[in-house]
């Protein structure tokens, strides 16, 4: 019965982590709301530590110089580590399952198995190029189509469609499903891969609990006759099921605040963590059915995973050969309350510039499911969320110093945030400003009552250091009031500061059509 409790409590906890995940999501879209008018009369923090250093200034310390073909570059040698690094754990699952079998190997078996174990790269990929659902899903079914119709036709004549469909179900069906719902939406994608071990420790406690009480019960314990007595079955059921999340919250929690710090020290990485995550789910199907003739022996189907720190070193040795000096930094600014274009925007050009470059922003529920990192997150659950924000000019410097502007080991940048209160965006904007090279700014749908993007254009007219503000405009765009408010900060903007890139009709610029101009830093 082991294998299925095991599967069981995976696909319980994998339902609570997309549950979870989307009330965080939604709770801490709420909590930001509220804490970013609540900022009057919030006293600063910046009194209780020494004074933090600020960042340079772009004029201070020019940016390495970059290209859209740099930044292709560095797109396909991320892509190329995880495809290369997921064809070794790909085939070394298929020689290590031959070898147990004791079947032949041959290289027909070896490719056609390791061709169809290979399906892990594709939440990855996902993930990198922000696919929709509607791709994710479709690209994972025909990734399982394809896999049984190769093993049906090439590897054993003798086996029947239904026997591979059968196989390849219990195989990789199961580790589809679960890894499918865990990516399959904004706030899932982004906030249930961290819950889903805080949530695996909870159903194992829940499990551990009900095997107690049917121990109880094939023993005739005297306590089984007490709580009878003033509870009816399915309560005793559930309060055996539940009460041990009260002791197993602890270390779940533990668990939980060890993965953020991790991930805040720079020893795990989002696509990393996410790139593990998925192929324990994908071995964990083999190793339930070994565990019949195996035991504890079948955790030697995980043994694959020992190339991820492998390749983890090897990518990181080409993310250094890159060229030396700073990388640029990006500033995005935008229009509140744009929510569906400023999203878009993120996931076709901001993450495409994450391959080469920072990227700085003030936080707003806006690209929360997009930013949030499982500090955030478990910062929020423990009810912290309200140190993160900046209640006095005094706090920015320090909040800045927190950045953290080197790759991961993929090559991958960080986006950096401030949580800025009504009363001190301003001030965090000044010091954004100050420290970036570049600007990305969504002005679509802009109306003079926007006051707030006003105050940006004129400090981004007058800041010295800055090459290049790319604005995004539609035919919804008072532009004139746009340039009026730089004409009014400044007689003449620096020639070629700001470049207007214009919407046609409903589709928005294409990716390289704003990066373009973005990357053009000295």
């Amino acid at each position: 019965m082991l294998p299925g409790k095991i599967a069981f409590l995976l696909i319980l906890a994998t339902f609570l982590s997309v549950i979870g995940a989307l009330i965080v999501a939604n709770r801490y879209r709420a909590a930001m709301q509220r804490l970013m008018k609540n900022g009057r009369n919030s006293p600063s923090t910046a009194a209780a530590a020494p004074p933090a250093a600020r960042l340079p200034a772009a004029a201070e310390l020019p940016p390495a110089p970059l290209s859209l073909a740099d930044n292709r570059r560095a797109r396909r040698q991320m892509i190329a580590g995880f495809v290369i690094l997921t064809l070794l754990l790909a085939l070394t699952r298929t020689l290590q399952m031959q070898i147990m079998a004791n079947g032949p190997i041959t290289w027909k078996t070896v490719l056609t198995l390791g061709t169809a174990y290979a399906w892990p790269i594709v939440p990855v990929i996902a993930v990198i190029d922000r696919w929709r659902r509607r791709r994710l899903v479709a690209t994972l079914l025909l990734w399982f189509v394809v896999a049984v119709a190769l093993l049906t036709w090439r590897v054993n004549e003798n086996v029947s469609f239904a026997q591979v469909l059968f196989w390849m179900s219990l195989d990789i069906g199961l580790p589809l499903v679960v890894v499918t719902a865990l990516c399959l939406g904004g706030a899932t994608r982004a906030v249930g891969p961290w819950l889903a071990p805080v949530f695996i420790v909870l159903c194992w406690a829940s499990q551990a609990g009900v095997d107690l009480l049917s121990e109880l019960v094939d023993r005739g314990s005297p306590v089984i006759y007490w709580l009878v007595g003033w509870l009816p079955a399915t309560g005793a059921i559930a309060l055996f099921a539940l009460a041990p999340w009260l002791i197993a919250w602890w270390p779940a929690r533990a668990l939980g605040r060890w993965l953020a710090a991790a991930y805040a020290r720079r020893q795990i990485s989002e696509l990393f963590y996410l790139f593990t995550a998925v192929w324990v789910i994908a071995l964990t199907g083999p190793a339930l059915g070994a565990i019949a003739d195996l035991g504890w022996g079948a955790l030697i189907d995980f043994l694959p995973l020992l190339w991820i720190p492998l390749g983890a070193r090897a990518m990181q040795a080409v993310t250094g050969q890159r060229s030396a000096g700073r990388p640029p930094t990006l500033l995005v600014l935008r229009v509140f309350r744009q929510d569906a274009n400023v999203q878009d925007l993120f996931d076709r050009v901001i993450d495409r510039w994450r391959a080469t470059g920072n990227t700085v922003l003030i936080a707003g529920t806006d690209l929360a499911d997009r930013t949030i990192d499982p500090d955030d997150i478990f910062t929020f659950i423990d009810g912290r969320l309200g140190e993160r924000f900046i209640r006095s000019p005094a706090d920015v410097p320090r909040r800045l110093a927190e950045f953290e502007l080197r790759p991961d080991v993929e090559g991958r940048y960080r986006v950096n945030e401030c949580y800025c209160h009504d009363t001190t965006w301003q001030d965090a904007l000044a010091e954004l400003v100050r420290a970036s090279d570049v600007v990305l700014m969504d002005l679509r749908n802009f109306v003079a009552q926007n006051a707030g993007c006003l105050h940006e254009l004129r400090v981004l007219a007058t800041t010295p250091g800055l090459a290049r503000v790319v604005v995004l405009i539609n035919e919804k765009t008072r532009l004139p009031d746009a340039q009026a408010a730089i004409a009014e900060a400044t007689a003449a903007a620096p020639a070629g500061r700001f470049v207007w890139l214009e919407q046609q009709g409903e589709r928005p610029p294409g990716t390289e059509q704003v990066l373009g101009p973005l990357l053009v830093t000295t």
